[in-house]
């Protein structure tokens, strides 16, 4: 209810943003819808992942994993106003004596108009939601008749399903961010977003596993060795997200091409400069540092906190992607930024607490909840 309190709120603030400067309502609204996208379908991501693995770290986190993905219809309501301000949002692309400026830009207008934007959009939400709906079903259903056959099922859909939602991430990261830049590309700007949403997810799904740790049920089924295993895998997608986001940009400084290195140098200009050395610090450095320690991964307290503030980083982060290809020439930071995500982020988490007290906490009937509820040897 509180989530709920505070979305409304932030989103009546930001109404009235709208109001006041509806160009830049359009761009903050952009950065929350990605973000809270992002978490989405990062977890979804690794709701397949844990299918295809097996492993009991991901049994634990089913029942979250899949509380999230079913805010998918949210997020398709929350995608009019994209809609909605297609022509504030993008400027660019929507401009045909822009997209006329270039033979390179001209070669692009067909695949930037309106219309097959639109298109792609309704593929990539037709898709997640087919994948989500099934998984979400299936899990249900080997919850009420206990036969085994329903986790075949869920793995067989999970391997093409995964490789499926990679390409379309990519190409929705191109669509909704990369877009923003007709002039400009890059080829791993999909994986970036591939990693960093799932960051964002199991960012989130930590700080929720805390919290339910110290409440019945779950605190005579969540361990210390739990908070291991997901201490390893936040670590192993913060050196994911880093690799990726320094391969782009060793690739494109060392090509030295004003029409690529343009993107970076919009982006290292006063604060802008500030956020990027900020998220290098405590986006990768200080959690890659922390996480070597087993303690700390072990240690739901300190785990959620660094979850905490790799959160708040990932937001930064949105921020620093788009907000740039509105002023490059300038640094400039709207309070609508900050309350976009809220606000948004407030009926996220209403819809996913909603979502999540309407099933039971853990998988009853998966094979493998036996070896999930022994208490681990400690070392």
């Amino acid at each position: 209810m509180r989530a709920l309190i505070v979305g409304v709120i932030f989103t009546v603030l930001l109404l009235i943003g709208a109001v006041v400067d509806r160009t830049q309502f359009f761009h903050a609204y952009l950065v929350g819808f990605i973000f809270w996208i992002g978490i989405t379908l990062g977890s979804l991501a690794l709701l397949m992942l844990q299918h295809l693995t097996g492993g009991v770290w991901g049994l634990i986190i089913r029942r979250v994993l899949e509380a999230a993905t079913r805010t998918l219809p949210l997020m398709v309501i929350l995608f009019v106003p994209i809609i909605i301000g297609l022509k504030q949002i993008f400027p660019k692309w929507t401009s045909s004596a822009f997209m006329n400026q270039t033979a390179a830009l001209q070669q692009k207008a067909h695949f930037l108009s309106p219309g097959f934007f639109l298109t792609r959009a309704a593929i990539y939400f037709a898709f997640w939601s087919l994948v989500a709906l099934l998984l979400n079903w299936l899990s249900l259903e080997q919850d009420r008749t206990d036969k085994k056959a329903f986790r075949k099922r869920m793995q067989m859909i999970s391997g093409p399903g995964l490789a499926f939602l990679i390409v379309s991430i990519t190409f929705a990261s191109i669509d909704w961010v990369m877009s923003l830049e007709p002039g400009w590309t890059s080829t791993i700007f999909g994986l970036i977003f591939v990693a960093s949403w799932s960051l964002s997810a199991l960012s989130l799904t930590i700080l929720t596993m805390s919290w339910l740790s110290r409440r019945e049920p779950m605190n005579a089924v969540v361990q210390r060795s739990h908070f291991h295993d997901w201490g390893n895998l936040l670590l192993t997608l913060v050196m994911l997200w880093t690799y990726f986001a320094f391969s782009q940009y060793l690739l494109i400084w060392s090509g030295n091409l004003p029409e690529e290195t343009s993107w970076y140098v919009a982006r290292k200009h006063g604060g802008w400069g500030v956020i990027a050395l900020g998220i290098v610090i405590l986006q990768f450095a200080f959690p890659f540092l922390t996480l070597l320690s087993r303690a700390a991964k072990k240690s739901s307290d300190r785990l959620a906190r660094l979850a905490l503030l790799i959160l708040i980083m990932r937001v930064l982060d949105v921020i620093w992607l788009i907000e740039p290809a509105y002023n490059p020439e300038r640094f400039h930071l709207s309070w609508m930024d900050v309350v976009a995500p809220i606000g948004i982020g407030g009926l996220w988490i209403a819809t996913f607490a909603w979502q999540l007290q309407k099933r039971s906490l853990m998988p009853i009937n998966d094979p493998q909840i036996e070896q999930a509820l022994q208490p681990a040897h400690e070392h």
